[in-house]
């Protein structure tokens, strides 16, 4: 009785680093209130918000901003205490979400949308990818001026093999153990590309440098520390690159690996109707055109023809894009002694062994 009600009381409790936003009832209505736990961040998530409650002007909006992993162990936690949870969960982490569905903490939830949506982007009507972001090489302009910068993964291992004193420490990637994205786009590298760990020989030859997030490599490409960042989320390249005239990216000719976030409505839900209505709103015409333009995150729903959408991208590149399906493929990337494995691998070919 005492781990039971432990358990309730944890979670119940927000995690410390959480923050939370509610947004009233347009109309002043009382008694409907969604609750959303979610890894973007709330400037971010406004638009998506007030889009929502200018079509449904009697529901409140209490919205989290969590990190990926406080996201699934909450809902994990207050399904197993017995009581409610989120009525909506939107996370970056695909392989944490597509676990909850997997594991029976979502619920089958079917909207309009749900019938046109990608195959690949929906797993049983329980998780669905929002958004369609590829990992880009990042590089800068100035060093590279008079010849184009690399676009293959060939092309990169030549320009490291080639570029002598001026390539040594301006090559910077993720810290595959301290990002998840950084490990998911190495773990796909590995399953399209043969020669991956002689690129990563040479990345390590000259001097690779390695961080946690996206910001901490735009920086060093912006002002010049660095001349090429690989594997970046491209959300972030993009938006980094609109701001900073020295940044450009590129979308690695011979394959681009693409990432989604991912939601669902949680078997345990108080709302579950609110949450459903939400998921239907987010993946509408509307809420995807609001993704793409606002967000300026990649929209999955073909419905968006905007130049920030899957169906954009898909026209022009074509099976040069490799999605990573909503699937429970995707739950081998959890796997302990195969991530061990491959950060060992990273590890040494870096060092050069």
């Amino acid at each position: 009785m005492l781990a039971r009600l432990t358990a309730v009381l944890l979670a119940l409790a927000p995690p410390a680093g959480a923050e939370v936003f509610t947004f009233p009832a347009p109309s002043g209505a009382a008694g409907d209130e969604l609750v959303i736990y979610s890894s973007l961040d709330e400037r971010l998530a406004l638009p998506l918000i007030e889009g929502f409650q200018e079509q449904h002007p009697d529901v409140a909006v209490r919205y989290e901003d969590l990190l990926t992993g406080e996201i699934n162990a909450r809902i994990i936690a207050e399904t197993d205490a017995g009581g409610t949870t989120a009525d909506l969960a939107f996370s970056s982490a695909m392989d944490l979400q597509v676990k909850l569905a997997n594991d029976g903490y979502a619920r089958e939830t079917e909207v309009e949308a749900s019938a046109g949506w990608p195959r690949w982007a929906n797993w049983r009507n329980m998780a669905y990818a929002m958004t369609f972001e590829p990992a880009v090489l990042v590089y800068h302009k100035p060093s590279f001026a008079g010849r184009p910068p690399p676009a293959t993964r060939f092309e990169l291992l030549d320009w490291l093999r080639q570029g002598g004193a001026a390539v040594q420490g301006r090559i910077g990637t993720y810290d595959i153990e301290r990002s998840a994205v950084g490990y998911l786009f190495l773990a796909r590298d590995q399953e399209h590309f043969a020669d991956i760990w002689t690129l990563v020989g040479a990345m390590g030859k000259a001097g690779v440098q390695q961080f946690p997030t996206s910001q901490e490599i735009l920086e060093r490409v912006s002002d010049g520390r660095l001349a090429v960042g690989y594997n970046i989320l491209g959300s972030y390249a993009a938006d980094w690159a609109r701001q900073h005239p020295d940044v450009g990216l590129v979308l690695p000719h011979d394959f681009t690996v693409v990432v989604s976030r991912v939601a669902l409505v949680p078997r345990a839900a108080r709302r579950a109707d609110l949450g459903a209505l939400f998921l239907g709103y987010f993946m509408s015409r509307a809420g995807q055109t609001i993704l793409a333009e606002k967000l300026r995150l990649p929209a999955v729903s073909l419905e968006v023809s905007d130049d920030n959408s899957a169906r954009t991208m898909q026209e022009a590149l074509g099976a040069q894009l490799r999605p990573v399906p909503v699937s429970p493929g995707v739950l081998v990337y959890l796997d302990q002694a195969k991530r061990a494995r491959l950060i060992a691998r990273w590890k040494s070919a870096i060092a050069g062994n």
